[in-house]
């Protein structure tokens, strides 16, 4: 299991790995309304997960997404043949 796995897992991460405190509330907001959000907090937010899975993402539907949900979201359904093999371990 991995720290992606959840949404709050996933903030978590940002907060410890990338200053970024944010809520499950706010992650549903847009990213243009987030608090010190700029798209050097999205190349570092994309560096840090394939970091923490091993893998590399897909970026264009990173960047077509509007919310950190949604990038977790993106994140998730990358991640399914990892997740089911631990899975079934």
């Amino acid at each position: 299991m991995s720290a992606v796995d959840t949404l709050d897992g996933f903030l978590a991460l940002l907060r410890d790995e990338l200053g970024l405190d944010t809520d499950v509330d706010e992650a549903h907001l847009s990213l243009v309304d987030l608090p010190r959000w700029d798209s050097l907090y999205l190349l570092r937010l994309v560096t840090l997960v394939e970091e923490e899975t091993g893998r590399r993402l897909s970026l264009s539907p990173v960047l077509q997404a509007r919310t950190l949900a949604e990038i977790h979201a993106v994140v998730v359904r990358q991640l399914p043949q990892q997740n089911s093999v631990e899975a079934q371990a």
